[in-house]
Formats: C-alpha cells, sequence, structure tokens
C-alpha cells in the first residue's frame, strides 16, 4: 500500500501517468513472493526498460496499427527470455502504452522510473522487522 501511495503521489505531483496497473502485479512479487526470481531488481527494472523499449521501436516502426501492440508484446516476452531478465507484469506495457496513447518517451520514462521506484521501496520494506532478504544475493561461482 505504500508503494502505491507513493507512486500515486508522484503522479499528482509530476503530471505523469505512473499509476499503471503492471506495478499493482510487480507489487504483488516485491512484497508477496520477494523470492522469486521474477520478483529481483534485475528482473523488474530490465524487464520494464525491454518492454519500454519494445514499445519504442514498435511506435516508430508500426505507428498508428492497433497489432503493433501485440507485437510489441511478443518482442518484449521474446528478449526478456533470451537475457533471463523476465518480469511477467512488463509484459503489458506494450498494450498499456498503445491503449494510454502515450508518447513512447513518456511511457519510458513513466516504467523505468516507476520499476526503480518500486523495487527501492522493496529493499526498505524488506529491512523493516521482521526482515527478509531482499534482493536475494547470488551464489558465489
Amino acid at each position: 500500500m505504500a508503494a502505491m501511495l507513493v507512486v500515486g503521489a508522484l503522479t499528482f505531483a509530476t503530471g505523469l501517468p505512473l499509476l499503471i496497473a503492471p506495478f499493482g502485479a510487480t507489487a504483488v512479487l516485491l512484497f508477496g513472493q520477494p523470492k522469486s526470481p521474477l520478483a529481483q531488481p534485475a528482473n523488474v527494472i530490465g524487464g520494464y526498460v525491454i518492454a519500454s523499449l519494445a514499445v519504442f521501436l514498435c511506435a516508430s516502426l508500426l505507428p498508428d496499427v492497433w497489432w503493433a501492440a501485440a507485437i510489441g508484446v511478443g518482442c518484449a516476452i521474446a528478449v526478456m527470455s533470451l537475457l533471463r531478465l523476465t518480469h511477467p507484469p512488463a509484459g503489458a506495457i506494450p498494450l498499456v502504452a498503445y491503449g494510454s496513447h502515450q508518447p513512447a518517451s513518456i511511457i519510458f520514462v513513466v516504467v523505468t522510473v516507476g520499476g526503480i521506484l518500486l523495487v527501492a521501496i522493496a529493499v526498505i520494506h524488506h529491512l523493516i522487522p521482521p526482515k527478509t532478504q531482499y534482493p536475494l544475493v547470488a551464489p558465489d561461482p
């Protein structure tokens, strides 16, 4: 709840459309399943950056066609899988982008800032007792 309040306050203060549905799904992972690989900072931020770049490319190459959103989702999933940075809520970003009619640059800023902010709040939250290790520490090679 606190994370969504912060994101909502920033929406109000900046006018950026930061309150988007995928962030609610991210909050479920960050606060409800913090040990999941899908909730780790690299996956959250990386997944959102990849999906935002897919939006940018699709909007640049296929402006004003509805099916570009589907291509954006497919490309985001493929690249996230290839780079092992899967974050399922990020897969919805191309749909959000095409549904909101926001410029791709705004989507990139909103999604990147929102993802970083949610991860930062999760790190702080998991330091409060009862403490939970987040993010997970990678084992030594």
